[in-house]
């Protein structure tokens, strides 16, 4: 169901269903709940990027499995374990890229919503398409109107039309575009510039932004007092400070 491969402190989670589109089934969910969970305890980790087999990223939920069972306790667990997935992806330290190509439909859309940046191929197109089947993509609205404009999230979840990738950075969807052939190179550079700075400092500022997005700006602001203060008097502030102040590149330590 999900593919892991780790190779110079990236580990890359593959959704592994191409005849499906990449359907996250209920398997699909767990299997990628307890990749993110061991990553999240993997120091040698410093970057996660997650991709799709086959030629599309992901279509959404497996929409054959929720018909054959359409009881609530069924589509009430797919739902949470979802939405307990993507509040992962923000919970643990290291930064997360959604590598995306083809389509990224309803729960796919949210995936890439939420994972920290995003690149996308030239082609891609992004939707939050249950509308069209009668079904609100509700879960998906909670990241995308969290990363798009108001009027422009009404759009795509009250018309179901799918973007296109230069339409989607525009909007703030993603952050990168590249041609089919250069996609991993891109993405790659992206995971490296990331790498490159100290792997404590990463983790806090990612717990700390996603911590003062829902505050009110004086709460936001007294938070970032509190983090910056620690941040300053830490190792890797007083080096990074110290070897600007002496015209030197910065001698990280090893984490």
């Amino acid at each position: 169901m999900v593919l892991r491969a780790d190779a110079g402190g990236i580990a890359t989670l593959t959704l592994n269903r191409p005849a499906q589109f990449n359907a996250m089934s209920v398997a699909m969910l767990d299997a990628l709940q307890a990749a993110l969970d061991a990553i999240a305890a993997d120091p040698a980790v410093r970057v996660v990027v997650i991709a799709g087999a086959g030629p599309n990223f992901c279509a959404g939920h497996d929409l054959k499995e929720m018909l054959a069972n359409s009881n609530e306790a069924f589509i009430g667990g797919l739902f949470g374990k979802c939405c307990a997935m993507m509040l992962t992806i923000a919970g643990i330290p290291q930064p997360v890229i959604a590598r995306v190509h083809g389509m990224a439909a309803a729960a796919g859309c949210q995936l890439v919503a939420a994972c920290d940046l995003a690149v996308a191929t030239a082609d891609a197109r992004f939707a939050t398409s249950g509308i069209n089947y009668g079904l609100f993509c509700a879960t998906p609205a909670v990241p995308v109107s969290r990363n798009i404009p108001r009027k422009q999230a009404f759009e795509m979840l009250f018309t179901g039309e799918f973007i296109d990738a230069p339409t989607a950075r525009s909007w703030g969807l993603i952050n990168r575009i590249a041609e089919t052939s250069a996609l991993d190179a891109e993405v790659l550079r992206l995971a490296r510039s990331l790498m490159e700075k100290p792997a404590d400092v990463v983790a806090a500022g990612k717990a700390f932004l996603y911590a003062q997005f829902e505050r009110t700006v004086a709460d936001a602001y007294a938070l970032a007092t509190a983090h910056i203060t620690d941040n300053m008097l830490g190792a890797a502030a007083q080096e990074g400070v110290a070897a600007f102040v002496q015209k030197r590149p910065p001698a990280w330590r090893k984490s």
